[in-house]
This record gives C-alpha cells, sequence and structure tokens, in this order.
C-alpha cells in the first residue's frame, strides 16, 4: 500500500510538471500571426521605409489591444531591412515565407524590389501589401496596392501647374522603371493641357555635382520643373538648385515629397515646393488629428509622420479585416477577402478595389515655413482599372 502510494505522488508531480510546462507553450489557437515586412530601412529609400514600418507597428498595437484576430490571435510583425537593394529584397522575401511562415507580406519601396518580390510572392501563393506611390499597372492576383498612381498624382498636378506657373516642364528623375514610366505620363497630361515638356533627364543614384543639369534646366526655358528624385539624391539637389539661385526661377514640384524632407533641408531651401499626396501630418480634419495624436503617443511628440506612415498603417488595418472576414489563415481566402475592403484612415473613407488598386483621397500639398501644407484638397480620386491591359504576371 505503501509503494502504491509513493507510486501515485510520484505521478502526481509529473503530471504537474508536464502541465506547467506545457502551459508556457501557446496552442493554435493563442499562436501569434506572423506578417513579413521587407523595407528599406537603410540605403537612398531609408525614409520611407522607417515611415512605413512606423505605421505598420502603430496598427498592430491597436489591433492587439483591441484583441487582435481570429478571436484573440495578437499579430506579430517579423521584419527585414533591404537596405534599398532589390536583389536582397528577394532574399528576404523567401526567408519569411519559407522559414517564418508568415501569412502575407509587406513592402518594399523602390518598383524594381516590388516587382522582384512580386514574383517570389506568386509562385509561394502570399499576399504581397505594397504602401508606395508607383507608376501603376502592375497587376497580379497576390498583390495589393494602397498607393497614388498616376491618376491619383500627375492627373491634377499637371493641370494646377499650368494654371499657376506655366505651361512648360522639365523633368528629372532616377533612371530606373518608377521615374520613366511617371514621365510618361507626365508628357501625356502636359499635352493634354497644351503644354509642353521641353527636356528631360534620368540620372544615376549618387551623383555629387548637379551644376550641369541645373544649367540645362535653366537654359530650358522650362518654368516648371517635375522632380522625380525622393532620398538623399533628390534633398542634395534641391540644396545645390538653390545656391545656384534657381528657387524664385523654376516652380518645382517633387514627386512623392513627404514630411521627411523637413529632417534633411532648412526651410528656405523647401518653401514653395510643390507634392501630390494622400495624407498630410499638418491636415486640419479630425481624421488626421487622431491619427497624428495615436502616433505620437506611440513614438514621441517629434516623430516624423507621413504618407508612407497612413498607407502601411492602412494596410495592416486591411489585412486584419480580411483575416477576420477569411475566418482562417488560408491565403487565398485572404486575398479573396482583401478585394473592395473600404476603412477610415488618416484623410477620410478609402477602398481597395478588384484591381487591387486604391480609391484615395488626394491633396496638393506645399512646402511653407517648415510644414507640408495643404494647397488645394481634391477629394476622393477613382483611378483607371488597373487591369487594363495587364495579364496577371
Amino acid at each position: 500500500m505503501k509503494i502504491n502510494r509513493n507510486i501515485k505522488l510520484i505521478m502526481l508531480i509529473l503530471f504537474i510538471i508536464v502541465v506547467t510546462g506545457c502551459s508556457h507553450i501557446p496552442s493554435s489557437s493563442q499562436a501569434p500571426v506572423k506578417i513579413g515586412v521587407v523595407l528599406s530601412l537603410t540605403g537612398e529609400f531609408a525614409s520611407y521605409g522607417k515611415m512605413g514600418l512606423n505605421g505598420a507597428r502603430m496598427a498592430v498595437k491597436e489591433i492587439n489591444d483591441n484583441g487582435g484576430v481570429l478571436g484573440g490571435r495578437p499579430l506579430e510583425l517579423i521584419v527585414e531591412d533591404d537596405q534599398t537593394d532589390p536583389g536582397l529584397s528577394i532574399i528576404k522575401t523567401r526567408k519569411l515565407i519559407q522559414e517564418d511562415d508568415v501569412v502575407a507580406i509587406m513592402g518594399s519601396v523602390s518598383s524594381t524590389a516590388r516587382e522582384a518580390m512580386t514574383k517570389v510572392c506568386n509562385e509561394l501563393k502570399t499576399p504581397l501589401l505594397y504602401g508606395i506611390s508607383y507608376e501603376g499597372g502592375s497587376y497580379n492576383h497576390y498583390l495589393f496596392c494602397y498607393s497614388p498612381v498616376p491618376d491619383h498624382m500627375i492627373k491634377p498636378l499637371v493641370p494646377f501647374m499650368t494654371g499657376n506657373y506655366g505651361e512648360t516642364f522639365y523633368v528629372l528623375g532616377y533612371d530606373y522603371i518608377w521615374p520613366h514610366k511617371m514621365t510618361e505620363a507626365i508628357k501625356r497630361e502636359v499635352e493634354n493641357v497644351g503644354g509642353k515638356v521641353v527636356g528631360t533627364e534620368f540620372l544615376p543614384f549618387g551623383i555629387k555635382d548637379y551644376s550641369k543639369f541645373i544649367i540645362k534646366i535653366n537654359e530650358s526655358g522650362a518654368k516648371n520643373l517635375m522632380l522625380i528624385m525622393p532620398g538623399p539624391d533628390g534633398y542634395k539637389f534641391i540644396s545645390q538648385f538653390n545656391q545656384a539661385g534657381m528657387h524664385n526661377k523654376i516652380k518645382i514640384a517633387a514627386i512623392a515629397a513627404d514630411e521627411a524632407f523637413l529632417t534633411a533641408l532648412s526651410p528656405k531651401e523647401l518653401d514653395g515646393i510643390i507634392s501630390p499626396v494622400h495624407f498630410l501630418s499638418s491636415m486640419d480634419k479630425p481624421e488626421a488629428k487622431a491619427f497624428v495624436m495615436k502616433h505620437r503617443e506611440m513614438f514621441g511628440q517629434d516623430s516624423v509622420i507621413t504618407y508612407s506612415t497612413e498607407s502601411h498603417y492602412g494596410l495592416t488595418m486591411m489585412l486584419k479585416e480580411a483575416i477576420n472576414k477569411a475566418g482562417s489563415l488560408d491565403k487565398e481566402k485572404i486575398v479573396a477577402a482583401l478585394e473592395c475592403i473600404e476603412l477610415t484612415v488618416g484623410n477620410g473613407k478609402v477602398a481597395m478595389r478588384q484591381d487591387h488598386h486604391m480609391n484615395l483621397n488626394m491633396v496638393i500639398a506645399q512646402f511653407y515655413n517648415g510644414q507640408l501644407v495643404m494647397l488645394k484638397d481634391i477629394g476622393t480620386i477613382v483611378p483607371e482599372d488597373q487591369r487594363k491591359g495587364n495579364e496577371p504576371k
């Protein structure tokens, strides 16, 4: 009898150890839902990547504070830096899907990286969420773009520039997909309004001296300069443009310029530069004020908030809605559920469409006195169906 009691005691102790140990292992119903992030956190486009990551982090915190997804599972971001290198973005995307078992990928910044990542996500049948302005027309079953395309940006911008500053344009951009395609859109719209593009130039990254290009722009007779050079090279060009005394001679519209420019250049250097965007942190709207307040509570009162912050926040919120609507982590069900989601973000109600692109609320903004402020509230723009002329890749 004594032996039996000892055996029972030992069995009870072992049972307690097993149960206690297992209690630290989350069940499948509690395990985090992983989202892969491949953004440029270093390199030429780091400001867009960093601001975008903050938006995603902001959304994940808000979602998890409100119960997560699928009845209580938290979201978790698995973050990788592609260092503004499209080749590295491919490696990071494969790693996140095949090793980390993420439900979706968010990223990257450049069009070259997006196209490379789309091929990987298409092969591995995983949703890719993209939140940067781009040239449009990239339709894929697995690609979802919270992105201003030329219909959002160039169509309203060119008539605005023509009506206010003159009918002649010079285009200066980087030498890769996005600036080339945006230049095509600019030429179409300038022709539509009876203006003229008097010069175009596509430059490699890393130029130190822009003086010869500034001379060409000045001699062209252009009234407007469409600058498609976001990041450090663009900052350098603007600084040299001002040093050459061109500030009041030619009006600059800097495509994809955002509040991050304010951290790189002085207010005097930036004053007067135009930018078409879908969100401004300075907007006097209830949604914008609420968005900015939540961001600063999380990242500090001096944190920089840009359109990339808002778009990556919106993408994360849309993914949450799609997961709950799908009722599972089945990627095909999530892809189907992502179509036609509407939500209210920093600049009002927006919608993901069946062509996997967005109806967005756009504004034309201007740098003024150390801020990026609204000049014209354009309202909701419904772009052309981005599947037109594009077969799924």
